[in-house]
């Protein structure tokens, strides 16, 4: 059979550009002043920002190969990871992409290719692959980063179909391989990951999304054999399987605590966020499942969760039957305080927009926001939310590509590659296409998979980084999202965990309030920014800003200079 779904201010170039550690404000209450406000010549529209492939003049010529055969087997489709990391803490984003290669059964034989590219800090980047000794082996999906020992230099956990990896960073341009001392290598078939502290002790612990129940020996014929078409299988076909959470011990070594923590449920995982959505200080975890409900596990705040996905309203979609969720993330986009939650899913289902209600509940707003027509055609995989044209409000990027790549001999007007979206936050709960006016990009078919967004260059806006299957990946520039005046936050925890995940910061202007998370995860086998973008209208002042860090600490901060980003470390 088919594949049915269910039917059957910029740095200079060499400048260290977060210069100012800014410590807590102990004066008068900062609302008690305003921030001055630089007003810039003109402000943000949808008209005047545009996002620009500079992949080859950047020097980003890597194509990820996912092995594909006639034959079809299942974990060809999958494929591949992207990241935002600061690797060698210069200041500047460097990029890593994550290769599938080809496995046993492909015609050809070209081992997996991760790639790890260094910024210059002058637009372009130099593939250091080898010399930091990250190429990896095996069948690659995704990446997390994170600072699992807190000695301040970025690390990177790589899923695969196989064994996972986790690379410690070393701090002197290289990474070693410390899977085996530090008992994290999930056999199996793992996807997207997520670093984040789930007791707030100060360390990052992992949890790591297991797709399904596959291997070689089970893979199954699917397709129109009196037609001769072969298809790839629905994931029906294959049996559910747990994902895995590990606890960090804090000496280099993790404990798996899957069912003592309660999270050992059978899923078909592809995508995962952590972050705070009930307001009660501790990190919860959302899981996107594939044609089985999605999981919301409430955080108890001693070590275990329990699953409230049904009862909080984001188990199913807007029909009330069970999606084929693939990408996630949270946001406040709706400025209630907030975060929201919104999955991908594939064609013929609506990506679902659940508004967070308060008390552990959401109400499903996919069709009141205007999300309703926008993907039926299009299958979602990494997902965004950001505010692109920096104007206060969160915005939404969506990268498309269908699984099945010869899905338009069975679904008429539905194509393998899809072009991405790009979907502006106008106000009042709702969103409307930009794409058409933002560049060509938003035109160009690909068979998307991860998404990661992060300010590369240092300019103030979001650019963003595609990884494609069987296809290169794509650097797009953000061009013209910096007009309207920014402020930028590098997080830095000292008794939270280092990197600052699960720290909520408040901006209060003269017009609203807007409330942003370090959430872990997100998008589908990506690693984002670790940094905070704060975009102001024309003329808006801010009255306030302060941060609640892991554990409850709140940290008042004293006026910052607009137009660039600053380091805020924790305690007095």
């Amino acid at each position: 059979m088919p594949w049915d779904f269910r039917d059957s201010g910029r740095s200079p170039p060499g400048a260290e550009p977060f210069k100012d550690m800014i410590r807590p404000h102990s004066g008068f209450p900062i609302t008690c002043f305003a921030f001055l406000v630089f007003l810039g010549s003109f402000s943000s529209s949808r008209g005047q920002v545009q996002f620009i492939d500079v992949s080859r003049q950047a020097g980003i010529n890597w194509t990820h190969e996912s092995g594909a055969s006639p034959e079809k087997y299942l974990i060809e489709t999958m494929g591949g990871g992207a990241a935002f990391v600061d690797f060698d803490n210069d200041g500047f984003l460097d990029i890593y992409l994550i290769d599938s290669g080809t496995h046993r059964h492909s015609s050809a034989n070209i081992p997996a290719h991760h790639a790890l590219y260094q910024n210059n800090r002058n637009g372009t980047f130099t593939e250091v692959t080898a010399r930091a000794k990250v190429g990896g082996e095996g069948y690659g999906m995704g990446v997390a980063v994170g600072d699992f020992d807190n000695d301040g230099w970025s690390d990177l956990y790589v899923t695969r179909f196989g064994t996972n990896t986790l690379y410690r960073n070393l701090g002197d341009g290289t990474f070693e391989d410390v899977t085996p001392q530090a008992r994290v290598g999930v056999d199996g078939w793992s996807t997207s990951a997520a670093f984040f502290d789930l007791d707030n002790d100060g360390d990052l612990d992992l949890f790591v999304c297991v797709y399904l129940d596959w291997d070689y020996d089970k893979e199954m014929y699917c397709g129109q054999p009196r037609d001769g078409y072969r298809s790839y299988c629905h994931p029906l076909r294959y049996n559910p399987v747990a994902s895995v959470l590990f606890e960090n011990n804090g000496d280099g070594t993790f404990t798996d605590i899957s069912s003592r923590a309660g999270v050992d449920l059978l899923g078909r995982a592809l995508g995962v966020v952590t972050g705070d959505m009930n307001n009660d200080g501790f990190a919860d975890i959302y899981v996107a499942n594939d044609a089985v409900a999605n999981f919301l596990f409430k955080n108890n705040g001693d070590g275990t969760f329990k699953e409230t996905g049904i009862v909080a309203g984001v188990a199913f979609g807007i029909y009330g039957k069970a999606e084929s969720g693939m990408g996630v993330d949270s946001g406040d986009y709706n400025e209630d305080g907030q975060m929201d939650l919104i999955i991908t899913n594939i064609d013929q289902e609506m990506n679902n927009l659940f508004s967070n209600q308060g008390d552990d509940w959401f109400l499903d707003l996919t069709l009141n926001a205007g999300l309703g027509q926008s993907a039926t055609l299009y299958s979602g995989f990494g997902v965004r939310f950001l505010d692109y044209d920096n104007d206060g409000d969160l915005d939404l990027v969506i990268l498309n590509g269908h699984v099945v790549d010869n899905i338009s001999l069975y679904r008429y007007g539905v194509e393998y590659a899809e072009p991405p979206l790009l979907l502006e936050n106008t106000g009042g709960g709702q969103f409307s296409d930009a794409g058409q006016e933002a560049g060509p990009i938003w035109r160009r078919p690909m068979v998307g998979r991860a998404l990661a967004a992060g300010d590369y260059d240092n300019d103030g806006d979001s650019d963003l980084l595609f990884a494609n299957n069987g296809q290169p990946a794509v650097l797009l520039q953000n061009d013209g999202g910096n007009a309207n005046p920014w402020l930028g936050l590098h997080l830095v925890g000292s008794k939270s965990n280092r990197d600052g995940v699960g720290a909520i910061v408040t901006m209060t202007t003269d017009r609203r309030k807007i409330v942003r998370e370090r959430n872990g995860g997100a998008s589908y086998q990506a690693a984002q920014d670790p940094r905070i973008i704060f975009g102001l209208e024309e003329g808006e002042t801010i009255t306030s800003l302060e941060v609640r860090w892991p554990g409850g600490e709140v940290q008042h901060l004293d006026p910052l200079e607009l137009g660039r980003y600053h380091t805020l470390r924790e305690g007095p």
